[in-house]
């Protein structure tokens, strides 16, 4: 039923955190001020639980969807055709009125690759992509003038992550939202060549639940819930890292894989 992986968590005692993300390529490498640790720890396996995972009650959902894209590192074929199944994904899920695309993040394990493609490796710090400020920070980035009419509506913000190919090494791991703390949930500023933002990191907590899917293949999906506006109980984020498993064997492949995300609209 579970594994051990290792999790990369914020020390309790550390300086305010900063995440300065990664410029694709070779030598592509997250760069973190503060004080980190990491723990080995037990993680479900999500494919032999019972329960049904879903946005709202836990903050991440597994969806079968076998998609039509050939090839993910062709930008135009991404706009034409992947962002309108991305689109769909989280509409039928979340039950917005309307959804909006405004990222893709390639990565992968290979520094060949990376260098090829110019992609970025997979983040293992724990976070969660957005707080409050940084969520309606970004909307407004992307709607301008349209900005007020939508944040007066519910709206939410989701990570739809999918292998590129079969995942036999650092899988993506999330965290039950249920389980986690907002005493747990830390501020820190992300520091992007364009931009400065701001996500959560994350100390331990031996309440949290860690759950991750083996073996993920291009034919499913899992969304992620990194913001929604919505205080009535349900999962507003989920925290969520690349993860180490234990004993995971030498000629495992390197990780490839695309996360989007999408805004949810009056959801």
């Amino acid at each position: 039923m579970s594994t051990r992986g290792t999790l990369t968590f914020l020390a309790k005692k550390s300086p305010p955190p900063v995440y300065q993300a990664s410029v694709g390529g070779k030598n592509a490498r997250l760069e973190l001020v503060g004080n980190y640790e990491q723990r080995l720890m037990h993680i479900s396996d999500g494919r032999k639980m019972k329960e049904t995972f879903t946005l709202d009650h836990h903050g991440f959902q597994l969806l079968n969807h076998a998609t039509t894209m050939k090839d993910f590192y062709d930008s135009n074929l991404r706009k034409i055709i992947y962002e309108t199944e991305c689109k769909k994904i989280v509409q039928t899920a979340t039950g917005a009125e309307d959804t909006f695309v405004f990222d893709h993040t390639l990565r992968s394990g290979d520094e060949e690759l990376r260098k090829q493609k110019l992609s970025r490796e997979p983040t293992t710090v724990i976070h969660n992509d957005y707080t409050p400020r940084s969520a309606k920070k970004r909307l407004q980035d992307f709607m301008g003038s349209n900005a007020q009419k939508f944040i007066q509506k519910p709206f939410a913000i989701v990570n739809l992550w999918r292998p590129i190919k079969k995942i036999e090494s650092f899988p993506i791991a999330v965290c039950d939202a249920n389980s986690v703390s907002p005493k747990n949930l830390i501020r820190a500023e992300r520091r992007a060549k364009d931009r400065i933002g701001e996500i959560f990191v994350a100390h331990f907590n031996p309440k949290q639940r860690w759950v991750y899917f083996p073996d993920m293949s291009p034919e499913e999906v899992l969304l992620i819930k990194t913001y929604d506006s919505r205080e009535d109980g349900r999962a507003r984020w989920c925290i969520h890292t690349a993860v180490d498993i234990e004993n995971t064997p030498e000629s495992a492949a390197p990780r490839e894989s695309i996360e989007s995300r999408i805004f949810a609209f009056g959801v």
